[in-house]
């Protein structure tokens, strides 16, 4: 219990409050999802929604919580450390990067046709 407050202290702030809160609202208008603030990792949430949305207020609004707040930018540290994988797999983009770095070249794209005329 006095782990997760003493994480969570920064609640207690009403300024960092109020950027939480206001997240919060714009995350539930353009998602359609309620977080709450007594969730394991509401700090998690609030990071994966802001960087998902199209919501410039929502981009500028975290970025000051993050700002204020330095145990949630230890926290986005460590998960743009972790490799990104769908479904277990780590995904291309970042072997592409890499082979672009050893290369100095830009991929070459495959000719796509469709009913028998090249587009793209």
């Amino acid at each position: 219990m006095n782990s997760i407050a003493t994480e969570r202290s920064w609640l207690f702030d009403p300024s960092l409050l109020k950027l939480a809160h206001q997240c919060r609202r714009l995350i539930q208008s353009e998602f359609g999802v309620k977080l709450h603030f007594d969730e394991a990792d509401l700090a998690q949430h609030l990071a994966d929604y802001a960087s998902k949305t199209r919501s410039r207020h929502l981009i500028l609004t975290w970025e000051t919580l993050k700002r204020r707040v330095p145990e949630l930018q230890t926290q986005d540290e460590e998960q743009d450390a972790a490799a990104k994988t769908y479904r277990g797999q780590p995904i291309m983009e970042d072997q592409r990067e890499q082979k672009e770095e050893s290369f100095g070249e830009e991929p070459q794209h495959k000719k796509r046709i469709y009913r028998g005329q090249v587009v793209g």
